[in-house]
């Protein structure tokens, strides 16, 4: 029987995502660049962001070596994958410790926040979700729509 892939090839694969953005977030979390992961990979910088966005499959060979390189188990790439993947493939608010570490800057953003005083983070806290109800065009005094 042969295979049969009849999904949209310019559509990446949530699971394909999820994985990407799991070897960000090692890569980020121990300072690593793209090029320095490509580099012991035996990959372009290119083809490493490729990954990250879940645009290019991992082969299995490569998800090994990934593994290895970043110091982690194969199943590190795939844990919360039920969580967190829903059929359309964005990220599920319900787990937003994973959701941050798989946005962009959002490792940089956690650690940066464990090193300021608990009332700055409220501040800044309070300063993001202005930030964000004026991006939605929402009163934050009302709660009704500006």
């Amino acid at each position: 029987m042969a295979f049969d892939d009849t999904s949209d090839a310019r559509t990446a694969n949530p699971i394909d995502e999820h994985v990407g953005r799991r070897i960000r977030m090692r890569r980020k979390l121990l300072n690593m660049s793209q090029t320095e992961l490509g580099d012991a990979l035996g990959l372009t910088f290119q083809q490493v962001q490729k990954y990250e966005r879940g645009a290019n499959r991992v082969s299995a060979s490569k998800l090994y070596e990934t593994a290895r390189t970043l110091k982690v188990e194969i199943g590190f790439f795939f844990e919360g994958l039920a969580d967190t993947v829903d059929p359309a493939g964005a990220i599920n608010p319900e787990n937003p410790c994973l959701a941050l570490a798989c946005v962009s800057h959002g490792p940089e953003l956690a650690v940066a926040l464990q090193q300021v005083s608990g009332r700055l983070r409220g501040k800044i806290l309070a300063l993001v979700e202005q930030m964000t109800a004026d991006a939605a065009g929402v009163d934050t005094a009302t709660g009704a729509a500006a």
